[in-house]
């Protein structure tokens, strides 16, 4: 068993791996120990054949309050990103794509705070379920700067992510799920109990399956996000990334 300064992990279902974010006494910010130990776990989990979807979740009060400003930042990155003027941003985006091209599934388990770079954690994982008084947002956008990875307008919509934006101001759970942020928001009591259920669900796919599952799914919102953007109708082709995927899927396909 790995020994972890920042994170717990467990396998609360057979097949679910479990990372909870470990720094109660900050709301979960995200350092690079954190951030390193999180995306090692992930990795980790995706190559091993006994898990087939991760819960990211936190310890205490919240989801994750963003990254640690008190933190160098700059040292101790854990993945090289290029240095110069921008890293950081550059390199926190970075991290999200690392989540999004995983394999396996990966679903954010949010209560609490959720704010600026646990937004971008929470919206890097594939699916999202939240409290339904969590509180959800960018702060930060007061002070310091817009957010480094621009997915509010894709997930919310233009006005709602624009209030959002000029304001600083949260929205709650409930809001998150009926604008398009997360899935669904349950109680905080129910909240745990359902995305265990939904992993479990998950859980019974063959994960090659699920990897073209994901990444079909990602795919074909890029390429709808892209045409929204440049005006061009997309063109969908067969998805290459499995070899004889037909022939794969009518062998391990169950029905669920």
């Amino acid at each position: 068993m790995t020994d972890f300064k920042h994170i717990l992990v467990d396998v609360p279902r057979p097949g679910v791996s479990r990372i909870t974010l470990n720094r109660p006494e900050s709301r979960n910010a995200l350092n690079n120990t954190l951030r390193g130990e999180l995306y090692g776990q992930l990795e980790a989990n995706d190559q091993d054949a006994d898990i087939r979807v991760t819960i990211i979740r936190g310890a205490g009060s919240a989801f994750c309050a963003g990254y640690d400003l008190k933190a160098n930042n700059r040292a101790d990155q854990p993945f090289h990103t290029a240095g110069g003027d921008g890293n950081w941003a550059r390199h926190v985006v970075d991290g999200f794509f690392r989540v999004w091209d995983l394999a396996k599934p990966v679903i954010a388990q949010v209560h609490g705070y959720c704010l600026a770079g646990g937004t971008e954690l929470a919206t890097s994982c594939d699916l999202v379920y939240v409290a339904e008084d969590a509180a959800i947002g960018y702060p930060v956008v007061r002070s310091m700067s817009p957010p480094d990875n621009q997915f509010f307008p894709h997930l919310l919509g233009l006005r709602n992510a624009m209030e959002m934006m000029l304001t600083g101001n949260a929205i709650s759970g409930i809001e998150a799920a009926e604008q398009g942020f997360a899935n669904r928001a349950y109680s905080g009591d129910t909240l745990e109990a359902e995305v265990l259920e939904i992993a479990e669900r998950i859980a019974k796919v063959p994960s090659d399956l699920q990897q073209m599952n994901k990444r079909a799914s990602i795919a074909r919102w890029s390429s709808w996000a892209f045409a929204q953007r440049s005006g061009q109708a997309p063109r969908y082709k067969r998805w290459p990334f499995i070899p004889n995927q037909r022939k794969r899927i009518s062998k391990s396909s169950p029905r669920v």
